[in-house]
């Protein structure tokens, strides 16, 4: 399975950025998808996550400015990302959990990262 995610690139506060995350490979059903984030000198945190019927989970604090979003024919998620804020600055990781084997043992797997950097 890849993550392969696209849309990071340079932003001014205020604005806005879609990130895409498109997963291949043998792969039959996505459990969920979602988006880490990683800046300098700190953890990796949870961004959004979306399960198959669509149900989301926010981090609080980005709630109201970020919305996330899959197409499970097409084994996408997408991040909206609005009112951009220069403590978004990061590296935005996609991950989906997948079921495996006879008892469905859910394994991630993570893309490669695409970078968000916002001035002021």
């Amino acid at each position: 399975v890849q993550l392969q995610a696209s849309g990071g690139g340079f932003v001014q506060a205020g604005g806005s950025l879609r990130l895409s995350c498109a997963a291949s490979g043998s792969i039959f059903v996505i459990n969920a998808m979602g988006w880490y984030r990683q800046a300098p000198g700190k953890q990796r945190e949870l961004v959004a996550s979306i399960i198959s019927d669509g149900s989301a989970n926010y981090a609080d604090s980005l709630k109201g400015r970020f919305t996330i979003s899959r197409d499970n024919a097409k084994n996408t998620v997408h991040l909206q990302m609005n009112n951009i804020k220069p403590e978004d600055t990061a590296t935005y990781y996609c991950n989906a959990v997948i079921p495996r084997g006879p008892y469905g043992t859910e394994y991630e797997y993570w893309g490669q990262g695409t970078q968000v950097t916002v001035s002021s």
